[in-house]
């Protein structure tokens, strides 16, 4: 089912009146159409909602993930301007990390590697995208929370550590997906 402005579009084979997916790709972005199809089982009925697939808000789960990507380039690159290193984050003590939300959101990362496991072997790429939500779920909850550029710089490279695992782990994600990871929105 198609959606358009709250209501049902109607679409007949029989009067020639339907939307192709390169008219929908050509409206909502490849991305948005990606990622709305492989949001669903593939026994699951897809309602196609195109204002939600074209909005900027939370409620559209592309946009929410990348915008999750783009708040961690954007934390990353003050950090870098800053004298900064990547390579540096492997060193950095992660036993600083002590908040709820930083917790959750590294036992959140850990679990990639067996979402991505079960989603190959099962053919379930919506466990991909389910996980990704999730994720930016779990990252705008923290980000919103707590300052990562603080003062004490062991938590600081801790914090910025996380955001890059987080910033890795959704490009990553994104990408088996077929979906971009923009650096700014």
């Amino acid at each position: 089912m198609l959606y358009r402005n709250g209501q049902k579009a109607s679409m007949s084979t029989r009067s020639g009146e339907f939307v192709t997916l390169r008219d929908l790709r050509r409206e909502v972005g490849n991305d948005a159409c990606r990622f709305f199809y492989v949001l669903r089982k593939s026994d699951q009925h897809l309602d196609f909602d195109l204002d939600l697939a074209k909005s900027q808000s939370n409620e559209n789960p592309v946009y929410y993930i990348q915008y999750a990507h783009a708040r961690v380039c954007s934390v990353m690159n003050t950090w870098t301007e800053a004298g900064g290193d990547e390579a540096e984050l492997a060193k950095a003590d992660f036993t600083r990390l002590e908040n709820p939300r930083e917790l959750a959101l590294a036992a959140r990362l850990a679990e990639f590697p067996e979402i991505i496991e079960a989603s190959a072997a099962d053919l379930a790429p919506h466990s991909v995208a389910f996980y990704l939500k999730d994720l930016a779920a779990d990252f705008h909850s923290w980000y919103n929370a707590e300052r990562m550029l603080v003062d004490d710089a062991a938590l600081k490279d801790a914090r910025v550590a996380l955001a890059a695992a987080v910033r890795h782990t959704i490009r990553n994600g994104m990408a088996i997906l077929g979906v971009s990871c923009p650096a700014s929105m």
